[in-house]
């Protein structure tokens, strides 16, 4: 087999593992509109504005991926860790690029299907009016700029037991989330905290989709942003999942 035909069958399987357990699926595909309800909702002022609504859904879209990125993988590569069967499949001769790309990709698909309900309730219950071409592209591009936050997931899990996974993955997405302008628009940060969330890849890929989204520009440093996290955080993936892979599985 080739390696992206190995990915698919990774994928399939993390696919089918995961259906096996409905409400971790439910989970992932009502949490991020959930989140929309609680947050944004309530506030008549924002859902009545069409730019406004239109970020705000943009950044619940942001949301359900980095959510998925943490939680899907973060954890569930902890537990996959403390199983007798995957510490046999790591003493096969398969790149790390396998295993970890049937997991994103996994994961991707999953946080897709979560953009369903979401779009459907932002549509019906706010005055978010994205053109046809500004919500496929910024779909495409909530997908891509998920990277950053999918490869900290996997390294969250790689690094971390079971237990300690779920902790520090609420850290993290809180933290991710609040820096990164998801739940409170950066406008209404303080000078300092915005100059600073600008650095976080949550808050470089909310400017890139919703730029999109709402037909405004996109910074350039988000595009840089994302681009250079990709590059390191990927990296630090494939070096920690081969340390790993030599202390405990050879």
């Amino acid at each position: 087999m080739s390696t992206a035909q190995l990915m698919f069958v990774h994928t399939r399987y993390n696919l089918v593992e995961t259906a096996r357990v409905p409400i971790a699926v439910i989970g992932s595909l009502v949490f991020p509109t959930l989140a929309f309800c609680l947050f944004v909702l309530p506030q008549s002022y924002v859902t009545e504005d069409p730019q406004m609504a239109t970020a705000s859904v943009a950044s619940m879209v942001v949301f359900a991926f980095m959510s998925a990125g943490l939680f899907s993988i973060g954890i569930d590569l902890a537990e996959q860790r403390a199983k007798p069967w995957v510490p046999f499949i790591r003493t096969l001769p398969a790149k790390p690029s396998v295993r970890i790309g049937g997991l994103l990709l996994a994961t991707v698909a999953i946080a897709v299907l979560a953009m369903v309900p979401l779009l459907v309730v932002g549509a019906l219950f706010t005055a978010a009016a994205p053109t046809a071409g500004q919500l496929v592209a910024a779909m495409a591009l909530a997908i891509l700029t998920s990277a950053p936050s999918m490869l900290i997931g996997v390294i969250i899990g790689t690094l971390s037991g079971p237990k300690a996974a779920i902790a520090v993955t609420q850290v993290a997405m809180f933290l991710l989330a609040f820096g990164g302008g998801l739940f409170l628009p950066p406008q209404m940060f303080a000078p300092w905290l915005d100059s600073a969330s600008s650095f976080l890849p949550v808050r470089q890929a909310r400017e890139i989709v919703v730029g999109t989204a709402t037909g405004g520009a996109v910074p350039w440093w988000a595009v840089l942003g994302i681009i250079a996290w990709t590059l390191v955080l990927g990296a630090l993936a494939v070096w920690l999942y081969r340390r790993d892979e030599g202390r405990r599985y050879r």
